[in-house]
């Protein structure tokens, strides 16, 4: 059988719910051992407990500390498949980043749970199995980083969080699933049309995020300039435009040499520089913003802190990365 790595890092997987106060705790880093009768059916299994934390407590620092863990394993050939197990609030952010740094063909997968393993109707046992079974599938070669959850298989750069607690949280707004896992066998029925994949000695973490609101003013984008951040990804209105109240802090900041990236506030659709009117696509765009090709907020910030750890990554070709 096909060898396959599960990397865990914790998330409510790894968690059990404490009947008595209510609340969801982390147990023993090697709980999902458990669940090995469950997956070796599927692949020959390695478990590797990497690190056992919540979701909210992955950094970009563990993340690239993941991504040269999960490298060291596909350099090795008996190895054909990797399934990482990660907490949901932050897994699309942790898939994207290693879709970006990670360029071998092999399968990665990324699962985890919407409920704790001890709850009723627990969903990691099965994501678990599903992961494994995707990983191990000749299919899922060259379909880069891949996120299963609730029988379906999801493109990292596209799917994201939809909903705080039901187990079809995972959503990929602009395309759908990419492929579903049935009873049978795994069905792809289309891929992304390309990747985009960099080499870096680390992230410059110092990133900022900020959504516009009717009305708002440039008060949260001075303070991150005076923070010394390299970065700004703002969550635009609509199709890429801001309240004018935000210009002065947006003009400051590309004055400064610091990058701002533009994405929209909706979940769905691409921002572009279409209104003429002041604070409009039009201007922001004269003024040097980055629009970014339909990248959430949270996953453009991942990117921009990828491509500013670039050594050859310059202001003037910024767009151009975001063009991909």
């Amino acid at each position: 059988m096909n060898k396959v790595v599960v990397i865990t890092t914790g998330g409510t997987i790894a968690m059990g719910e404490d009947f008595n106060t209510k609340t969801v705790k982390p147990l023993d880093k090697d709980t999902l051992d458990s669940f090995i009768p469950y997956i070796e059916e599927f692949a020959s299994i390695e478990m590797d407990h990497f690190i056992n934390v919540p979701s909210p407590h992955i950094t970009p620092e563990l993340m690239c500390k993941l991504t040269e863990r999960i490298q060291h394993y596909l350099d090795l050939e008996e190895v054909k498949g990797i399934v990482i197990t990660h907490g949901t609030d932050t897994l699309e952010e942790t898939a994207y980043f290693i879709d970006l740094l990670v360029s071998s063909s092999k399968p990665i997968v990324v699962t985890g749970a919407m409920r704790s393993s001890n709850e009723l109707g627990a969903d990691g046992p099965l994501n678990l199995v599903n992961a494994v079974r995707v990983a191990a599938d000749s299919s899922s070669i060259e379909k880069g980083v891949l996120v299963v959850f609730n029988d379906e298989i999801h493109a990292a750069r596209y799917v994201t969080k939809t909903h705080t607690s039901n187990v079809a949280t995972f959503q990929s707004p602009a395309t759908g699933p990419i492929g579903t896992v049935t009873k049978k066998g795994i069905r792809f029925s289309h891929a992304p049309l390309s990747r985009d994949n960099y080499h870096i000695q680390a992230p410059v973490t110092n990133v900022g995020l900020i959504k516009a609101v009717a009305g708002m003013d440039d008060l949260l984008i001075e303070a991150y300039l005076e923070k010394g951040y390299k970065g700004l990804v703002i969550e635009a209105l609509g199709q890429g435009n801001l309240p004018p109240l935000m210009l002065k802090g947006v003009e400051r900041a590309i004055s400064q040499s610091i990058p701002v990236v533009l994405v929209s506030r909706c979940f769905n659709g691409i921002v572009e520089p279409v209104y003429g009117y002041s604070g409009g696509g039009k201007q922001l765009k004269d003024l040097g913003v980055v629009f970014s090709n339909g990248l959430n907020g949270q996953k453009a910030r991942i990117k921009l802190m990828i491509i500013l750890g670039l050594q050859s990554a310059k202001a003037a070709n910024l767009q151009s990365f975001f063009d991909i």
